[in-house]
């Protein structure tokens, strides 16, 4: 009965919204997608797209509580114009902001999480894999917004994907910016940031300037 009470909580208008927006009915009758009251609808295009077994509370955004912020004050953003493909369950916390440009996608691997105050911004292609997951405050974005030309007038910081693989954990206040691969059942430590593709499977990733910390590691949630 608790876990009933709860669900039809989550039923409120803004996932209502969602789910008829972006999926047929026959899909949005089921509410894949559960939207918190805390979450700002800003922009509502592009599509989302689920490659998986369709169910209720698939991806749940804007819910979760976390020691460290204000649930009551916080608010999640979602703002998409491009494409967000979900290929399993996801579940980002309260006070995430999520931003695709036209023709950009984003991709989120199936049981991903996503901690408290996040931002992900793609303008190109962010594309996270199987069971990883980003902790509080951290940043992930795939472009440097404004163009920087040289003396010809040419533009060289063009958007570049972004790939965090399988089963990677990045660490609390991290930033990874555009052309970053991050390999499988990586973790990078807390205040880094990922500016290239790392090399080497199940190794720690930290300090200034980013190096090798542990190598033949394992992690859990």
């Amino acid at each position: 009965m608790n876990n009933l009470l709860k669900f039809l909580q989550r039923i409120n208008l803004k996932t209502i919204r969602f789910n008829f927006a972006y999926f047929p009915f026959k899909t949005a009758i089921r509410f894949p997608v559960l939207i918190s009251n805390n979450v700002f609808l800003h922009q509502m295009k592009g599509r989302v797209i689920l490659n998986t077994t369709v169910r209720t509370a698939l991806v749940q955004i804007g819910f979760g509580k976390v020691g460290i912020s204000d649930f009551k004050r916080s608010r999640a953003i979602w703002e998409v114009n491009g494409d967000v493909i979900f290929n399993g369950r996801a579940f980002i916390m309260h006070g995430c902001k999520l931003n695709v440009s036209e023709g950009a996608q984003l991709i989120f691997g199936d049981d991903f999480n996503m901690s408290t105050e996040c931002a992900i911004i793609a303008a190109k292609r962010i594309q996270i894999g199987d069971h990883s997951g980003i902790s509080w405050d951290s940043l992930v974005m795939d472009t440097d917004f404004h163009h920087i030309a040289d003396e010809s007038g040419e533009i060289f910081n063009q958007p570049k994907e972004v790939i965090i693989g399988d089963r990677v954990w990045v660490g609390c206040r991290c930033t990874v910016l555009k052309g970053a691969v991050i390999p499988n059942g990586c973790v990078v430590a807390a205040n880094s940031t990922v500016t290239k593709a790392l090399t080497g499977e199940k190794c720690i990733f930290g300090g200034n300037p980013l190096r090798v910390l542990k190598s033949g590691i394992s992690w859990k949630y």
